[in-house]
């Protein structure tokens, strides 16, 4: 089963976990707010399998909650232009 990760980057506070335990996964924007590596946040490239316990970690870490994890990809947001 492939997992999707983003994160809600409106909710996130900075606070460091996920990219402690997940460094792989996720790094932080030049304001300090979360994303995932895997694909700039747009939660369409399946987690490697390898990363999965990672992922579970940073997950239980969050303190708001933010890291979303979907068994399918997440849709596209169109970016107005």
């Amino acid at each position: 089963m492939a997992l999707f990760v983003k994160v809600d980057q409106d909710t996130c506070i900075g606070c460091g976990a996920c990219g402690e335990v997940a460094p792989d996964i996720f790094d932080y924007d030049e304001e300090g707010i979360s994303f995932s590596l895997l694909d700039m946040n747009a939660g369409v490239t399946p987690v490697p399998e390898d990363l999965i316990d990672d992922l579970e970690d940073a997950c239980d870490g969050c303190p708001t909650s933010s890291i979303q994890v979907e068994e399918e990809p997440f849709e596209v947001e169109d970016e107005a232009v």
